[in-house]
């Protein structure tokens, strides 16, 4: 009786906090949903009517879209693959007693407190620029012709940029994992006669399969919503190069004033993001259940 009643007392404590999150949640998704059925632009005030589905068949029916679409996947699959296969190697690496460990990590992980905005601000202005960018310093000295990044390969500046920011993230998850591994396994491993390379492939790997999937559900649903490195670097260019679907339905909202159909495109793009998630969670829950 008095576990049921502290159970209740715990529950009617919660509620308030709970219902401001749902609140928080639902009211942005709710409006955003009912604009998506509305003809309203912000230059035509007073001429709002509704439309049923024509803003998402507009939105399908956008040239840029599909390009859009494949600028997402491709920038969410590249920096995937470099954060996994830089955080794991970084964290084998670090994992190692070497000097001055504790500033090592200290200095892996900074990059994940710098604002987006700021980070490629850098990289823009001090790392990649045409002219003054130590990348052009750099080939310059070896004879080689300065690489125009932003202009011949603007989606791989975006993806080593955002990659730059995650990889502390997925390194620290990563090390995490690889600091509970046994040591007697390995020194066990190693006694059987089993090489690094084998010790990495059959031990190493999949004790941290858990890890990566983690690793890659978080980055995967906040990667899917990337804008502040396209808007200060590329602003979506040349021409739609760079442009994902975030930036896409800010173009349709912010630039084109229409407001119901970066709706319909929000509702599309929160869609794929859940289609997404549900994805890697079934994953991730597979590798729990293991």
């Amino acid at each position: 009786m008095a576990t049921q009643q502290t159970q209740t007392a715990a529950r009617l404590m919660m509620s308030p906090a709970v219902l401001l999150l749902l609140a928080w949640m639902l009211i942005p998704l709710s409006m955003t949903l009912y604009f998506s059925f509305q003809r309203y632009n912000l230059l035509m005030p007073g001429m709002e009517y509704f439309t049923g589905l024509d803003n998402y068949r507009y939105f399908f029916a956008n040239p840029n879209f599909w390009a859009a679409l494949t600028n997402t996947l491709v920038l969410v699959g590249g920096v995937l693959a470099i954060t996994l296969i830089g955080g794991t190697l970084l964290a084998l690496l670090l994992d190692q007693p070497i000097f001055g460990q504790g500033i090592v990590r200290l200095l892996v992980i900074a990059p994940f407190f710098v604002m987006p905005t700021v980070s490629a601000l850098v990289w823009k202005n001090m790392m990649m620029h045409p002219v003054n960018g130590l990348f052009s310093f750099i080939a310059r000295v070896f004879g080689v012709q300065p690489l125009d990044w932003f202009g011949q390969v603007p989606m791989l500046s975006i993806i080593l940029i955002v990659s730059w920011q995650w990889l502390p993230f997925a390194t620290l998850i990563i090390l995490t994992a690889l600091q509970s591994l046994d040591e007697e396994q390995k020194e066990a491993a190693g006694m059987d006669g089993a090489g690094p390379l084998s010790l990495f492939f059959y031990i190493i790997l999949p004790h941290l399969a858990r890890a990566i999937t983690v690793v890659m559900l978080i980055q995967t649903i906040f990667l899917l919503s990337i804008f502040a490195e396209i808007f200060v670097t590329t602003a979506g260019g040349p021409g739609v190069a760079t442009t994902n679907l975030t930036f896409l339905i800010y173009i349709q909202s912010l630039l084109q004033f229409d407001v119901g159909l970066a709706s319909a495109g929000g509702i599309v793009a929160v869609i794929l993001a859940n289609i997404v998630a549900l994805f890697l969670l079934r994953i991730v829950g597979r590798n729990l259940d293991a």
